[in-house]
């Protein structure tokens, strides 16, 4: 017997990255303590190296995509908090 999941069309992912406080605060507070130039290539590796993660655990191109842009404006906005917490600017 089909899953519900199956039936629906929809794929559950069952641990979202955005949901990982832990990993999305470490990562973002190395992001905000680099300088500019290296912060968007630090963003940009954190999320790739997520991709490749999901893409080898055979995750939909949907999903995978759908992930990485909620990573990424997860940490964005984590990255923002910490840097007008400390009052300074990235």
């Amino acid at each position: 017997m089909p899953r519900e999941t199956e039936l629906m069309g929809a794929e559950i992912i069952p641990f979202p990255l955005v949901r990982r406080r832990a990993f999305i605060q470490r990562h973002a507070a190395r992001i905000a303590e680099a300088s500019s130039t290296t912060a968007g290539k630090l963003l940009a590796h954190s999320v790739q190296v997520q991709v490749d993660t999901m893409r080898r655990r055979g995750i939909g191109v949907d999903a995978i995509a759908r992930e990485a842009k909620a990573l990424e404006a997860a940490l964005r906005y984590e990255q923002w908090r910490l840097v007008r917490q400390r009052g300074g600017v990235a």
